[in-house]
């Protein structure tokens, strides 16, 4: 039982000493010169303004949730689309009512005005 498990072990340990491997050498290898520019806390060109502690509007935590909400629910879609035709028609109502109520959803939340910014 545990050996048919043997290669997967073989290719955790493999993919593990490959990152460890990969990190290690590019830090050994690889270039250090640190400058003024490059130990600033952001490197966009530009240098920062006011404190990094101030407060962020609850408006952008709430699209970035639903963001996340909706573009999880949709990554059910590839996995229905791929056995789709083994499916048949029941699988293909309830994918149906999965994207009635997402819509649903989406036009409750739009008729409240949550993704409204600004």
């Amino acid at each position: 039982m545990l050996s048919a498990y043997f290669p997967v072990l073989i290719l955790i340990i493999l993919a593990t000493g490959f990152a460890i491997g990969a990190l290690a050498l590019s830090y050994y290898v690889g270039p250090k010169r640190p400058n003024p520019a490059k130990v600033e806390p952001y490197e966009c060109g530009m240098k920062p303004i006011g404190s990094a502690r101030q407060r962020v509007p609850i408006r952008f935590y709430l699209i970035a949730m639903l963001f996340i909400l909706f573009d999880i629910e949709i990554v059910f879609l590839y996995p229905w689309a791929v056995v789709f035709d083994q499916l048949g028609l029941f699988g293909f109502i309830e994918m149906v009512v999965f994207i009635a109520i997402l819509t649903i959803g989406y036009v409750y939340v739009w008729r409240k005005g949550a993704l409204e910014w600004e």
